[in-house]
């Protein structure tokens, strides 16, 4: 059985009938939408979406620094007067 990650959940019959009660019932928390007790999909508030996306282009872009931090040697130096 597949690990439920939300302290709220919902059966897509839920969902369908009145989205806008379930938001407002889980106050902000995300909800697992469950088909046959399984879940299928998360509903996050759109705030918690967006701080998640940033989140991820902040890990996305350090890992990118990490990576060229590994390969100095192949840098080409530049002076700022130069630019």
């Amino acid at each position: 059985m597949r690990q439920v990650l939300a302290d709220c959940s919902a059966s897509i019959s839920e969902l369908k009938k009145n989205p806008t009660a379930l938001l407002n019932e889980a106050d902000g928390a995300a909800i697992a939408i469950l088909n046959h007790n399984k879940p299928t999909a998360y509903l996050v508030p759109a705030e918690t979406y967006e701080w998640l996306m940033d989140r991820l282009d902040d890990y996305e872009l350090g890992q990118l620094v990490e990576s060229r931090r590994l390969h100095l040697s192949d840098a080409v130096e530049v002076s700022l007067d130069d630019l």
